[in-house]
């Protein structure tokens, strides 16, 4: 597996797990323009790392990259945020403030999230710890639909696959706060 990211310390932090075991290559790039010899049997996009890319041109440049690695037959496998679902948890303002706990007792994280023009969300995060610490955490994304990147995918000579809202294959929900697409080359 070859794991490609433009933080270095996110791959940094791959780095440390993988010494406990793991065959990923750690690789510094860019979706966008991210080049290989090889040709993949999968190329995932994982936790909305798509909606990062704040303009529909880049999330564009991002699926046409991933349909260019591909091997014949391989899959892209991209999950995101679900733009309805964000816009309904807005319930009409521009910003709102929401709490998920997490099971274990006195964990969770709370969420100041405000919607932007041209369909950015900002969000600011205080993640609650187990040890009682806290971390905060930013990031500036694009919502997107499955339709947006249906067309993605479609554009870069991809087939439509699956939609989901949950891994263990619960059917795409406008509720689900987050999305799961599937697409195949042929």
């Amino acid at each position: 597996m070859t794991g490609v990211d433009s933080s270095p310390e996110m791959l940094d932090a791959l780095r440390v797990k993988l010494k406990g075991g793991g065959d990923v290559t750690p690789v510094h790039g860019d979706i966008r323009t991210y080049t290989s010899e090889s040709r993949y049997a999968m190329v995932y996009s994982v936790c909305a790392t798509l909606s990062c890319l704040t303009t529909p041109e880049d999330q564009r440049r991002a699926v046409r990259r991933a349909a260019d690695l591909m091997a014949p037959g391989g899959r892209l496998v991209v999950e995101t945020h679900n733009k309805p679902a964000i816009l309904k948890l807005h319930e009409g303002r521009t910003r709102t403030t929401y709490f998920v706990p997490y099971p274990e007792p006195g964990t969770g994280v709370q969420t100041h999230s405000t919607l932007l023009d041209g369909g950015l969300w900002h969000c600011s995060h205080i993640l609650y710890q187990a040890d009682g610490t806290t971390r905060v955490g930013n990031e500036l994304t694009r919502l997107t639909t499955p339709e947006d990147v249906d067309g993605y995918a479609r554009a870069a000579g991809l087939e439509p696959e699956a939609r989901m809202s949950r891994w263990d294959g619960t059917p795409y929900s406008e509720g689900a706060p987050m999305f799961m697409c599937s697409y195949v080359k042929p």
